[in-house]
């Protein structure tokens, strides 16, 4: 652990085996509720999912700025436009892969051609949804969100991030989007640990290869440094908040003294950060580079944590695929 990156403050307890674990959907509930109370211009809309959104604290506090729209993330994303053209600032929850799955087109045309100051928070993305199945795991939500124009993209790493993330985008003038899973997962950052749109942070620091995390696999990733250190081998380990804008210059710094990179999410291996990050790359610096995510298959019903190994999205496959990176330099 003496690699860690300090300045950052993250949890003291990161690879304890008690580590605490909460789904980053929790921070959204508390991170609206603490926007709300900041600025009475923000509302919130949700379609039929307020509960499992955790939407439902925000309607507790604020029941006259909240909307229950019902099954109808069209109508939802429509209304919400309206709304922020007016002044108003909203938040619109469903689960990814009804919105801004379902509602992609509003998203886009409404919202986003518009430079409406909307917020979108997806729930349950990932595989680690567990047994609701393929249906209802967003694995292609930020490929689909990353190409609109204005939208910024986000993907906390834990429950204390989300909520930090919710707050941001709330101050932030202009459309966002923001995932989060239904599982808990470990709490790595802690209330100290910095957060800003558009700036990576580097929580592990080494030299002979990055791996860029985003979302929950960060712990992963951290785990997968902390073998591979003791095999010699010293990763620097990035925590890529957020997917649109990219921070290229803390991503390019890391790279250039590193010489190869890992990408890990919990997306398709198409479209997502990985995809992103080798855009950018392939323009600015050539290196060997691996990209773990979900490659070209559906979700599938299980266990979140054996729908991680099934999927290859595991600290042991980041291990692999970084020693491959490293023999490709």
């Amino acid at each position: 652990m003496s690699n860690l990156n300090k300045s950052l403050k993250l949890n003291p307890r990161l690879f304890a085996a008690d580590i605490e674990q909460l789904p980053t959907r929790f921070g959204y509930g508390e991170g609206l509720v603490i926007a709300g109370r900041e600025d009475p211009n923000i509302v919130a809309l949700c379609a039929d999912l307020t509960d499992s959104t955790k939407t439902s604290a925000f309607k507790k506090e604020f029941p006259d700025r909240f909307v229950e729209v019902g099954i109808g993330e069209q109508n939802m994303a429509s209304l919400a436009s309206g709304l922020a053209a007016i002044g108003k600032i909203p938040f619109i929850s469903s689960y990814a892969m009804f919105s801004p799955g379902r509602n992609w087109e509003q998203v886009r045309t409404t919202i986003c051609y518009n430079n409406q100051n909307v917020k979108i928070a997806g729930a349950h993305s990932g595989v680690s949804v567990g047994p609701d199945g393929a249906t209802h795991q967003a694995i292609e939500d930020m490929a689909i969100t990353r190409v609109i124009p204005n939208l910024v993209v986000i993907a906390p790493c834990d429950a204390i991030e989300a909520k930090k993330a919710t707050i941001a985008a709330a101050k932030y003038k202009g459309p966002v989007y923001i995932r989060f899973t239904r599982e808990k997962t470990p709490v790595m950052t802690t209330e100290e640990t910095p957060f800003e749109i558009g700036k990576a942070e580097i929580c592990r620091e080494g030299g002979d290869v990055s791996i860029i995390a985003c979302g929950p696999l960060l712990y992963e990733a951290l785990k997968a440094a902390e073998e591979l250190s003791k095999e010699g081998i010293e990763a620097e380990v990035i925590n890529n908040h957020t997917i649109k804008p990219l921070d290229t210059q803390a991503i390019l710094k890391s790279i250039k003294k590193t010489g190869c990179v890992v990408t890990i999410e919990e997306h398709q291996a198409a479209g997502g950060m990985g995809s992103a990050i080798s855009e950018f790359l392939s323009q600015n610096h050539a290196a060997p580079m691996e990209i773990i995510g979900i490659n070209d298959r559906f979700g599938e019903s299980g266990e979140p944590n054996e729908l991680l190994k099934v999927f290859n999205l595991t600290s042991e496959n980041i291990i692999d695929r970084a020693k491959k990176a490293i023999k490709r330099k």
